[in-house]
């Protein structure tokens, strides 16, 4: 399977960092990739932990910075959400929310396993039409800017080496030992079906 067969999606809560980071790895290395959160409302950091910044999933990344731009630039340039949501607009134009997608996935990887429960409920809820399978692996990632670089890496390792297999089912476990090997992760994993 080639990298641009592959259909990826990986998701994170708010389609900001982590999810965000991979699909820009992995879209430079020609994978067909497409990013998503599963929460509510895209969720920042504020001026303190207690006070985050929500905005809706229709908000677009442009429009996050001039309001970020607005209430106080110099915090949230130190904290690096603008430079998240500078690298986010060259991708994309706003977040996306994995629950309202239907396109088909081959392998949809999960940040945190919050997200992977979210994500395994709502594809065992919708209807199965072709019985296709999909892989959902969990590659638990710290929401900070170098932990999500570290966890976009392991994924983009992950796709590099389900690429070269015919048969994902039966590679997989090899592919998780051999990068466990390597990074010492665990992979929360399941195979739910379109």
């Amino acid at each position: 399977m080639s990298s641009s067969t592959l259909r990826v999606a990986v998701v994170c809560m708010s389609n900001m960092n982590r999810s965000m980071e991979a699909h820009s790895i992995l879209k430079k290395k020609g994978f067909n990739v497409r990013s998503f959160g599963v929460g509510s409302h895209v969720t920042l950091p504020g001026l303190a932990p207690n006070l985050p910044v929500v905005y809706d999933f229709s908000t677009t990344y442009e429009q996050m910075c001039k309001d970020l731009l607005c209430k106080n630039r110099m915090h949230h340039k130190s904290n690096g959400v603008l430079q998240i949501l500078g690298r986010n607009e060259r991708i994309k134009s706003g977040p996306e929310r994995f629950q309202e997608c239907r396109d088909p996935f081959d392998a949809v990887f999960t940040c945190t396993e919050r997200v992977y429960k979210v994500v395994v409920k709502d594809l065992c809820a919708r209807e199965q039409k072709t019985w296709q399978p999909v892989y959902v692996i969990n590659v638990e990632i710290e929401d900070t800017l170098e932990a999500a670089t570290l966890g976009a890496l392991i994924i983009c390792e992950l796709c590099q080496g389900l690429q070269q297999e015919d048969d994902m089912q039966s590679s997989l476990p090899k592919l998780f030992q051999a990068v466990k090997k390597k990074t010492g992760k665990s992979f929360l994993h399941t195979i739910c079906f379109y």
